[in-house]
């Protein structure tokens, strides 16, 4: 690049920085007409079906994908957390196998929406719910992957604080100029500073290419997770009272507390099982997402055995149980054999939470917010505002402060999400058949518009399933100021299986009796047509490469001074 190009770009850089800061107007993306969306709808073309050059994700690339889901901290966690409430080793693999299948059969089921039609979830929903009452799903998962994209990066500056520490010991001790109100140290704020700092360029790798930091996880964590667990093992003589320690609880008690801890685990993924469209729809074939079925429990398990393992040794070890592997790598600071370990260990489980942060959270809550805003945002936008809200604004730190808070969390996840998970599996599978309309999909007057844009049968089958819940959820996060009945409490114990099998069953009835003959359609109508590949265009002229480089041919060789404002 020559001096000439230097200057025309850091002009360009200067007055599009200048219109950013004057001019709110700036900020709103071209209208791309070439979507398969009506004229008169606003849209962009991360919204749009994807196209098939993009659709790349195998079989390979959905184990990929959960193997960098599940291989982490809270996973790690979330098992050998249950043998705190009461429960044996035996229940806590036997809770975590279950809700594992709980999360796998909704996740493959309405998986196959995005491999059969190549649309996100923002977009499938429109089918069951109508197209305005959809924005309640999308809203819904927006906040949540908000609150898990915090929970995940705290996760994370848990990581880098055990790697700075390996490098100087010192950093350890670093004093707390932070008041006890803050929920955090200034040792711990600095180092999610520096977490945040290393996850945000990574959120900025297009979907279709996500694949490959999957795989370059799973290189990596695999030899040292069973590492960790062999090495403790070994050292502990092959002993651990806790891990063979009875059950405290009994009876009916016993009988809730497995099921309260089942809605927990279930909770954590539960919004995997309604936006999994958004991944699925890069499938190259329709059976590709199929292989989510045997793997997540596969993977859920081993790693909740891993978890319980090791803590059990940390027992017998250490004289304390350690729940998370990154505790019991700060046990290795001590010498600097053991700092060499601390450093390469906690720096793989920082890829880790970075891979499961973006997959899960990042990109899910981007597709969301493009289709709550097309003419504002894009997905790498929204990977851009999600880091800032999520990772920021919801103070994250505080929410982990407290086992019961993080507990609490987890339970909350499967209220909303269940209902919406059985609204979809049925309407896709049972109601229609897996006859969607996907360019009727795009438009606010088409056939899934039902009446006012709401199909009043999901709206019921929601509401009944989530209001008597609200009055449990409440007094579980404020048990001190929320009084509700035992029978209320028990319902909550069990609220994701609740959900999703009365909205499931539910919404057949109502569609059985008042069904919506318009949208019952003999045949699929796909999007395929050709649109607007995100990936390939300038958004801030609405064009492709391909059609600026037919205008001018000699816009090739200025090609990156025209692309800077792709954010």
């Amino acid at each position: 690049m020559d001096s000439f190009t230097f200057r025309e770009r850091g002009q360009a850089i200067k007055e599009k920085t200048r219109a950013r800061l004057t001019d709110r107007h700036s900020w709103k993306l071209p209208k791309q007409t070439s979507s398969i969306a009506p004229a008169h709808v606003w849209t962009n073309a991360d919204q749009d079906p994807v196209p098939e050059d993009k659709r790349t994700w195998t079989k390979w690339a959905f184990i990929g994908y959960w193997y960098s889901d599940l291989v982490t901290v809270s996973t790690w966690t979330a098992a050998s957390a249950i043998m705190t409430t009461g429960l044996t080793a035996t229940d806590a693999v036997l809770i975590v196998l279950v809700a594992a299948i709980c999360n796998a059969i909704p996740t493959v089921l309405n998986g196959a929406i995005g491999a059969d039609l190549h649309i996100p979830f923002p977009i499938a929903c429109r089918a069951s719910y109508g197209y305005w009452l959809s924005y309640f799903c999308v809203v819904t998962r927006a906040i949540l992957a908000l609150f898990w994209f915090g929970v995940q990066s705290a996760n994370g500056g848990t990581c880098v604080t055990a790697i700075i520490t390996a490098i100087w010991p010192s950093y350890a001790s670093l004093p707390n100029t932070l008041p006890k109100s803050a929920g955090t140290t200034s040792q711990g704020l600095l180092s999610y500073f520096i977490y945040w700092c290393i996850q945000f360029p990574l959120l900025l790798i297009p979907s279709h290419r996500l694949q490959y930091l999957f795989w370059v996880k799973t290189v990596f964590v695999t030899p040292m997770a069973l590492a960790m667990v062999i090495w403790i093992t070994v050292v502990a003589g092959g002993q651990g009272e806790f891990f063979y320690a009875p059950a405290t609880v009994s009876g009916s008690a016993r009988a809730w507390l497995w099921l309260a801890n089942l809605t927990s685990v279930t909770g954590g993924y539960s919004t995997l099982a309604v936006n999994i469209p958004d991944f699925s729809r890069f499938s190259k074939t329709r059976g590709a997402q199929l292989w989510q079925l045997p793997f997540i429990p596969l993977f859920k398990v081993l790693v909740g055995i891993f978890g319980i393992v090791s803590a059990s040794a940390s027992k017998q070890v250490y004289g304390t149980v350690y729940w998370s592997p990154l505790d019991i790598i700060g046990r290795w600071q001590g010498s600097p054999g053991g700092r060499a370990a601390a450093f390469f260990a906690a720096s793989i489980w920082l890829l880790a939470q970075v891979s499961v942060n973006i997959s899960a959270n990042g990109i899910s809550f981007a597709n969301d917010v493009t289709t709550l805003a097309p003419r504002w945002l894009n997905i790498r936008r929204g990977v851009v505002l999600v880091s800032f809200l999520g990772g920021w604004a919801l103070c994250p730190w505080i929410i982990i402060s407290s086992a019961a808070a993080f507990l609490n969390f987890m339970s909350a996840y499967a209220i909303f999400m269940a209902p919406i998970a059985g609204v979809l599996v049925c309407d896709y599978w049972i109601i229609k058949k897996r006859r969607y309309d996907v360019p009727a999909l795009y438009d606010p007057d088409g056939i899934y518009k039902y009446k006012w844009g709401v199909n009043w049968r999901a709206l019921v089958v929601t509401l009944v399933v989530i209001v008597p819940l609200l009055p449990a959820l409440a007094q579980k996060v404020t048990p001190q100021n929320v009084h509700v009945s035992q029978g209320l409490q028990n319902l909550f114990t069990f609220n994701w299986l609740y959900g999703f099998f009365v909205s499931l069953v539910m919404y057949y009835v109502l569609n059985y009796f008042f069904p919506d003959q318009t949208t019952l359609i003999p045949n699929v109508v796909p999007g395929d047509a050709p649109v607007l590949r995100a990936v390939d265009a300038d958004v801030e002229s609405g064009m492709t490469q391909d059609e600026k480089m037919r205008e001018d041919p000699a816009s090739a060789s200025t090609k990156e001074i025209k692309d800077i404002g792709a954010v």
